[in-house]
């Protein structure tokens, strides 16, 4: 508990966290208050149009979990937490953690903030969580912030470079993804089980409307919750990866 508290403190005494979180929410937020407002029919707001934003938090999110690793390399600080601890996996583990928890918080107040902003510029829209599909779109923000924070910390950890990592996480959610589509004949495929898109396909699934990130590349191969699990896997490889890398070598 010692430890969760030492990495809790760090996290929070630094202002680049709640700046990232603040953005994110301001972002989300924004981007509803926005679609609401330029809708004339308000029949046509759908829960998923609330959660437009939702990418744009997303990768404020993941570059604040890059920063909370890579400026411990920056500053040598890491140095000093592995004399004190010298079971490094154990430090890892539970900075991944305070890290995540905070994105899965900042996850949820930004998706529910959106859809309350979004009742409140369309009173008159129809917005209830009547479906499990719906309530996925929300509810299920916080956990794929909480998981896409886990891959952010692992990439900092094996790059330890701040503007390296925050670059490789946003290029592969943003473009390379999206690019894979491109590769003849199978780029499709290939594209179905990209990670950032099964984590889209856990929130999306279900819901028909404009917005709602409907996978371009046609069926999903998995479900919603089991996108999810996949790209649960996804993020516990790469911070395994992280965890062997930084046992082999000198901080």
């Amino acid at each position: 508990m010692s430890l969760l508290a030492v990495e809790r403190i760090k996290l929070l005494s630094t202002r680049s966290p709640w700046w990232c979180a603040l953005v994110a929410l301001a972002l989300t937020t924004g981007f509803a208050a926005l679609v609401s407002a330029t809708l004339s029919d308000a029949s046509g707001l759908t829960v998923a149009l609330t959660q437009t934003g939702s990418n744009f938090g997303l990768m404020v999110v993941m570059v604040m979990a890059a920063l909370a690793i890579t400026t411990e390399y920056r500053f040598g600080t890491i140095r000093s937490t592995f004399q004190a601890v010298p079971n490094r996996s154990l430090v890892l583990l539970t900075k991944t953690t305070v890290v995540a928890l905070l994105a899965g918080v900042i996850g949820e107040l930004a998706a529910f903030g959106s859809w309350g902003v979004a009742k409140l510029v369309q009173p008159a829209s129809d917005l209830g969580l009547d479906s499990a599909a719906e309530w996925r779109q929300v509810a299920g923000t916080g956990l794929i912030y909480a998981l896409a924070a886990v891959v952010a910390v692992a990439v900092g950890t094996l790059v330890r470079h701040s503007a390296g990592a925050i670059t490789l996480v946003l290029i592969w959610s943003l473009l390379v993804e999206k690019m894979v589509m491109l590769i003849p004949k199978v780029g499709g495929d290939i594209y179905r089980w990209m990670p950032f898109n099964m984590a889209g396909h856990f929130q999306s699934s279900g819901l028909s409307s404009g917005g709602d990130g409907t996978n371009p590349a046609g069926d999903m191969p998995l479900g919603p919750w089991a996108s999810l699990g996949y790209f649960a896997a996804f993020a516990a490889v790469v911070m395994t990866v992280a965890l062997v890398v930084t046992h082999r070598r000198d901080v």
